[in-house]
């Protein structure tokens, strides 16, 4: 009798102790696993900025460029098009994991040499979409059949960094290219961490950014 009721008292402490370390094991499980998602969306978005600068720092005032080795490029109003265009081909690419709907902004602007925005030399685009939720921004210059990007220039934006005005010549510019971007639990991390009493990442989602500078090249001989 005595033996049966120490086993009993064993087990239950047991289940006392497991019910008790079960949300601790939960919340590092599900904390390994969001994680993986979230490096999995900034690793797109770093493509993403990448690609956009660098289309950027090519273009650079959208005038043309002739002669041997060089290349032609767009008219100076389609050159932020052109970035945009970039950004959101990586963003909604096959294997990318980017919700474009989730995109806040994507910011073009002129960098310091500390890689913060100068000035207010900055053109912010903000998502566009039609009543059903397509992408309603402006055409992509050149592109057969007429694709239309999903982000459209901020109204009234102050910041009006005119492509024309970008230079790349021995005093060069740099051109960097930002994306804030809301990420969305995919596991119930969110919900168990309210659940325990906590605030931080409750709501689960949180807000991403990244950005890429490059300088401008020159114009070509």
């Amino acid at each position: 009798m005595r033996l049966r009721r120490k086993f009993r008292s064993r087990r239950g402490q047991s289940v006392v102790e497991f019910a008790l370390i079960l949300p601790v094991i939960m919340f590092l499980l599900l904390g390994m696993i969001e994680m993986g998602f979230a490096i999995n969306h900034n690793t797109s978005m770093v493509t993403a900025t990448r690609q956009g600068a660098r289309v950027g720092s090519e273009l650079v005032d959208g005038n043309k460029r002739d002669g041997k080795g060089g290349i032609t490029t767009p008219g100076s109003t389609d050159v932020d098009t052109q970035i945009i265009a970039a950004v959101q081909g990586v963003l909604i690419s096959p294997g990318s994991p980017v919700d474009i709907s989730q995109v806040q902004t994507i910011q073009i602007f002129l960098a310091t040499d500390a890689g913060a925005i100068s000035g207010t030399f900055v053109n912010t685009w903000i998502p566009a979409y039609d009543a059903n939720h397509l992408p309603n921004g402006p055409a992509i210059p050149g592109s057969v059949p007429t694709a239309y990007l999903s982000f459209a220039r901020k109204p009234l934006d102050a910041g009006n960094w005119k492509p024309e005005t970008r230079s790349g010549v021995s005093t060069a510019q740099s051109i960097g290219v930002r994306i804030t971007y809301t990420y969305k639990f995919l596991t119930p991390l969110g919900s168990l961490i309210k659940a325990l009493g906590g605030s931080l990442f409750g709501s689960g989602q949180i807000t991403m950014s990244d950005q890429t500078i490059m300088a401008m090249e020159p114009p070509t001989p």
